[in-house]
């Protein structure tokens, strides 16, 4: 599973110019689902993101988590992170789980996060969506799992 995190002041997303999910202070993680991945990789990626200490303490420091603050999660699907564009100029998705697949392990995902206590919400699976977002920092983090379970 590959996550880009962006830590944000609010975050919300449409489908059809309504906005099915929206979140205060905390992180916006579009979420992507590769042919192999398993619950094992949902577990460490969100693990990782809720204990991500990147919001800033009383000192200015980044020293506190997602949990520290109370904040919100919003979680994304998004193929596109599998994209593979190193010939012509047209992705290709193969890498990407098909959704038979990725439906189930996303959905896991939204659920582990909120079992940590987390308020969590989604967007649309397979939905066109507009994603608004007003991003804090800007901090932006790319996690892969498949780089961390495989490392010695």
């Amino acid at each position: 599973m590959k996550a880009v995190i962006q830590r944000v002041r609010r975050a919300s997303v449409s489908v059809n110019s309504q906005i099915i999910a929206e979140i205060g202070p905390g992180l916006l993680t579009l979420l992507g689902v590769a042919e192999g991945d398993t619950t094992d990789d949902a577990d460490w990626l969100i693990k990782k993101i809720v204990s991500l200490r990147i919001f800033e303490d009383s000192d200015q420091k980044m020293n506190l988590s997602l949990k520290d603050i109370a904040g919100e999660h919003l979680i994304v699907s998004q193929f596109t992170l599998y994209a593979d564009a190193t010939k012509g100029n047209r992705p290709s998705f193969i890498l990407a789980a098909r959704p038979d697949i990725a439906k189930p392990l996303f959905d896991y995902a939204l659920k582990v996060s909120s079992q940590f206590g987390v308020p969590t919400a989604s967007g649309q699976f397979q939905a066109s969506m507009q994603v608004l977002l007003e991003n804090d920092g800007p901090v932006t983090l790319v996690l892969d799992s498949k780089k961390t379970l495989t490392a010695p």
